[in-house]
């Protein structure tokens, strides 16, 4: 049976995703048409409207982002010391493949609130479905995804935002199971 249709594979698969540290992955990462499958894959998630209040930026030049973020960063903080410039140099290389999901609201009758609701879905099934092919993802935000100039950087403008910087790769250590909340403490039942 094929494992996307079989229910007790797609449980399994959503009880085990975990994320991985991005400094910890290792190549292989997705080649591009598994990465294209899994951006497909992200991309089917409800959607109130069809907007596709989102979008994909597959970062091909490591090194080049890596500049740019560097020069973006030193240039609003000249006083950064030696370990934040390191940490922002090491950012973009990262796990073997890095995906940018960035917010990109559409004007409609759809609420602003439903959009991001639909991009946050977005996110979430890049994760999942980096996890059904093998790999594992690890979901960052930081600095970069709160400046107008990396936005721009990516061909964006207000009011799109950067959703996230998703990292992709094969997890070198194994991975670590976080605290999960007790349902009982954020499940209720409502009877009228």
């Amino acid at each position: 049976m094929d494992s996307f249709n079989d229910s007790t594979s797609t449980a399994a698969l959503l009880a085990t995703r975990r994320s991985g540290k991005a400094r910890d992955m290792l190549a292989p990462g997705p080649d591009a048409g598994k990465l294209q499958a899994m951006i497909a894959a992200a991309a089917r998630v409800p959607d109130h409207g069809k907007l596709n209040p989102w979008r994909f930026v597959v970062i091909e030049n490591r090194a080049a982002f890596a500049e740019a973020l560097l020069g973006i960063y030193t240039a609003a903080k000249p006083e950064a010391g030696r370990l934040e410039v390191e940490a922002v140099q090491q950012f973009a290389a990262n796990a073997p493949c890095l995906v940018v999901v960035i917010a990109s609201p559409k004007p409609s009758h759809i609420p602003p609130w439903e959009q991001e609701l639909s991009v946050g879905a977005v996110c979430q099934n890049l994760c999942l479905a980096a996890h059904a092919h093998g790999f594992v993802a690890n979901w960052l935000t930081g600095w970069a995804a709160y400046d107008a100039q990396v936005l721009a950087l990516l061909d964006g403008a207000a009011p799109e935002r950067i959703a996230g910087f998703f990292f992709i790769g094969t997890q070198a250590k194994p991975l670590e199971e976080r605290p999960r909340p007790e349902l009982s403490a954020v499940l209720s039942h409502w009877q009228g």
